[in-house]
Parts: C-alpha cells; sequence; structure tokens
C-alpha cells in the first residue's frame, strides 16, 4: 500500500537521472544545493522511504513508497572511461536502493543481452527495461550517436541510406524498431520502453505491432 503522501501526490515512481549538462556547457554542473551525481539522488530517495529527510527539522517523518528507477548504458556512458567502471556505477545505484534500470537507446539487441549478463555477474539483480528508439529522418543517423554515443548496426544504416525520402527512413526506423521488440519480447524482457521524442504516433504504430 503506497503511502498518503504518495497517494496525495499521484506519484508512485521516480526514475532518478543525473540529468545532462546545461546547453552551452561542456559539462554538468550540479546546483549549489543539488546533487552531483544520480547515485546521491537515489539515497535521498531511499532515504525518504524510510521516513529520513534533507531538512533536519522533520522528526519521525512519514515514509514514502516510491519505486525507484535508474539509467543503463549497454554501451557505457560516455563520461566513464570505460565499460567496466560504468557498471560499477550501475551497481552502486541498485545497491543504494534503486529497484530496476532503464537503458539508454540501442539499436543491436545483442548489446541489450550482453550488458544484462554483464550485469548479473556482478551481482545486479533488478530488472533490466529496454529502451528503444526508432530512427525515423535521415539526419538521425549522424545525430543520435553524436548526442547518445550509441553506434548503429550496418545493416539499419545501409537501408536508411539508400531510402527516398525521410518517409521512407521512418517506414524502415519503424520496421526495425517492431522486429526489435518482438526478439526482446520473446527473450522475456520486463516490458519495453520507448523514447518517443514527442513522435507519438510512430510510437503507436510499433507498439499495435508488437501487443
Amino acid at each position: 500500500m503506497p503511502s498518503s503522501t504518495s497517494i496525495f501526490l499521484g506519484i508512485n515512481n521516480v526514475l532518478a537521472l543525473r540529468g545532462d549538462a546545461r546547453q552551452f556547457e561542456e559539462r554538468f554542473i550540479a546546483h549549489e544545493h543539488g546533487h552531483k551525481y544520480a547515485l546521491d539522488l537515489v539515497r535521498q530517495v531511499a532515504a525518504m522511504n524510510q521516513g529520513r529527510y534533507l531538512d533536519e527539522d522533520i522528526i519521525d517523518g512519514e515514509k514514502t513508497d516510491f519505486c525507484i528507477g535508474v539509467a543503463g548504458y549497454p554501451e557505457k556512458h560516455f563520461e566513464s572511461p570505460n565499460f567496466e567502471v560504468d557498471l560499477a556505477h550501475t551497481k552502486m545505484k541498485v545497491d543504494a536502493g534503486a529497484h530496476y534500470i532503464v537503458t539508454q537507446m540501442f539499436f543491436d539487441n545483442q548489446k541489450y543481452f550482453a550488458y544484462v549478463e554483464a550485469c548479473r555477474q556482478v551481482g545486479i539483480r533488478a530488472p533490466i527495461v529496454p529502451g528503444l528508439k526508432p530512427l525515423t529522418k535521415r539526419y538521425q543517423l549522424n545525430s543520435i550517436p553524436r548526442k547518445f554515443f550509441v553506434n548503429m548496426p550496418k545493416d539499419l544504416v545501409d537501408e536508411a541510406m539508400k531510402a527516398a525520402n525521410d518517409e521512407a527512413v521512418r517506414q524502415i526506423g519503424i520496421e526495425w524498431c517492431i522486429q526489435q521488440s518482438l526478439e526482446l519480447k520473446a527473450a522475456g524482457v520486463p516490458c519495453l520502453h520507448y523514447y518517443t521524442m514527442g513522435d507519438a504516433d510512430t510510437i503507436r504504430r510499433i507498439a499495435e505491432a508488437v501487443c
């Protein structure tokens, strides 16, 4: 049963993310009274679930009942020196109280399967939700790898490069994402998370084909 605080606010789940650097800043700079890492935010929310708040004047605070999610990176976070260090940081977040992981987008399911195996080998038992983003425009062949530091499979890139226009690219991206989703679903993933990027119609088409 969720706490009265959770019921009052209508919030039961928290995805604890550090966030990105502000525009025109080369790296993330924490607010003066904010957190430098997502791990710190996980610890804060986990403490609230135990009735402990940042405000020291709050005594016997009501326990919240938030389910805490964190980000995971099958191809490692771009700021980590290597995959192993990034995986260790993810485990710290889970050990601190995170209940599940949502991955950064990927276009090759083998990246996800390998990531899950690597997590299990270091003792991460939390559910790992695959994050998917369909390719919808030709320029994304460059913008997605640049912004999100992920690789795209050669077959997908080759097909998109041959497409006559962006609508054709969108159709290719939708079909690729559908096939990704069906394979992941057959493998028994906890659920599927889609990055809509404001394009609800595309995601609706994929979801209807997968359900």
